[in-house]
């Protein structure tokens, strides 16, 4: 049976302000739905678990607690039925179980924070249903490539601002307008850079990727349509570098030469990537006093074990303590190292659940790195698939340098662990990152179809199969 809505009453839809609810099959969101309640049963039995071993007793407000996780849950589900019904199944679900494994390790080291990361988890749902009420269609975000563009800019620009940039532990990364709220707006710019790559590199996509150029008898590609996007590039990185923020700075730096090898499939860009990495490192490690520091302290922690390598060694010692199975949730004793429960929460998993917890941790990032390359492949336009792949790269490479840096394969950056860190800042924009995978997800959903026939305004004819 299908059944259609008509022209005239699809569009008289589409002129209220907020959509109407689709009353057509959604097999995703009872996936969804089911892998929410599994998630709240393990992140419940995490939670009574810690506070058992730390206690011996359940907390008073353990009801309030599961009841605020099954909120949450549900909610999601609920704004996706609504919003985006037809959204990879997994996304959610997944970031729900990141959410709650750092939840659980903030009240067990630091409940005054947790009170804090509870609004935060609330206020980023929130933010979570704006976005998809916002962004209805993502070529919406396409037309105003340059509009995000500015705004990104200024984000990035706001910490160095008099009066409310603030310099936290040698670097320039917070805003504050009064009182305790405090917020990285590199966050947001984050995203806002995605969509403005992916729209110019969609734009872009056959002049960067076709030889135009002649130098004698051959033809090579014309470095006159990455011009623009490179010179953006820089300012963005020179942005960064004199608010010494080396973790970004290595994020945007890979972020944008994959989404150039992505969009081009030209390997030349990867080998101009890697020789401006090594030009760049070079410059910063003698001109950045705190690149030279991180360096050195990758190169030799046990020479500085007493002093700025104290972090990173305690934390190698936590982590060996943890073994394979952990000492027990409540049980750990990484207390005193320095920002546990920001940059070094995976320390704290890793000693109390040992390996298999760090295990299960990588695991769940795999496989939402996964969804988002499965969202990407699937997409509906070359905007979309290359914005997708560029969210996804995001979350996929801050984990990694996260895990890469305490393990000691690259230089320890701090930055946040994504869902799963302490900060407000960081998972707020996760949770809007998500939405624009959601709504990138839902338009390649099998049950509806997108047409250009019914106005010039791109009015969608919804195909619903029962």
């Amino acid at each position: 049976m299908v059944t259609e809505t008509s022209a005239g009453e699809f569009l008289a839809k589409r002129g209220s302000i907020l959509p109407p609810f689709q009353r057509i099959p959604k097999p995703r969101r009872r996936t969804e739905l089911g892998l929410l309640v599994f998630v709240w049963v393990i992140i419940s039995a995490l939670y009574l678990l810690a506070s058992l071993g730390a206690k011996n007793h359940l907390p008073a407000h353990t009801v309030t607690f599961l009841a605020m996780l099954a909120g949450i849950s549900f909610s999601l589900n609920i704004i996706n039925r609504w919003l985006a019904p037809h959204a990879n199944a997994m996304v959610v679900p997944l970031c729900v179980l990141l959410n709650g494994i750092g939840y659980v390790e903030i009240v067990r080291w630091n409940p005054p924070a947790a009170q804090a990361q509870a609004m935060w988890t609330a206020l980023g749902v929130v933010l979570y249903a704006a976005s998809l009420l916002i962004v209805r269609r993502t070529r919406d975000l396409d037309r105003f490539r340059y509009i995000i563009l500015l705004i990104a800019i200024l984000l990035m620009l706001a910490p160095l601002f008099p009066i409310i940039g603030l310099n936290v532990n040698g670097a320039s990364l917070w805003v504050s307008f009064g009182g305790p709220f405090v917020f990285q707006p590199v966050e947001i710019a984050k995203i806002l850079l995605v969509i403005f790559f992916a729209s110019y590199f969609a734009d872009k996509k056959e002049l960067l990727s076709i030889p135009t150029a002649r130098i004698g008898n051959r033809l090579v590609l014309s470095p006159k349509p990455l011009i623009p996007v490179l010179g953006m590039w820089l300012f963005a990185m020179a942005i960064l570098g004199m608010e010494n923020d080396i973790g970004f700075a290595m994020l945007m730096f890979t972020l944008f030469i994959a989404m150039l090898w992505v969009a081009t499939g030209r390997a030349f860009y990867l080998v101009i990537g890697i020789g401006l990495f090594v030009i760049g490192a070079i410059f910063a490690f003698h001109f950045f006093g705190q690149v030279h520091q991180r360096v050195d302290i990758w190169l030799d922690p046990w020479r500085y074990a007493q002093g700025k390598g104290q972090q990173l060694v305690q934390s190698w010692y936590s982590l060996g303590s943890g073994g394979i199975g952990g000492s027990g949730l409540g049980l750990g004793q990484s207390g005193s190292i320095p920002y546990l429960t920001s940059d070094l929460i995976y320390v704290a998993i890793a000693e109390e659940l040992g390996f298999m917890g760090t295990a299960i941790l990588v695991i769940t990032y795999t496989l939402l790195v996964g969804a988002g390359f499965n969202i990407a492949q699937r997409a509906r336009s070359e905007f979309a698939r290359l914005c997708a792949m560029g969210l996804t790269i995001i979350l996929g490479f801050q984990a990694f340098f996260i895990f890469a840096g305490i393990l000691r394969i690259l230089p320890f950056t701090g930055i946040t662990l994504p869902f799963v860190a302490r900060g407000g800042s960081s998972l707020v924009a996760n949770y809007v990152l998500i939405a624009v995978l959601s709504r990138i997800s839902s338009e390649t959903g099998p049950d509806w179809i997108e047409t250009d026939a019914l106005s010039s305004d791109d009015a969608t004819l919804v195909v619903a199969r029962s």
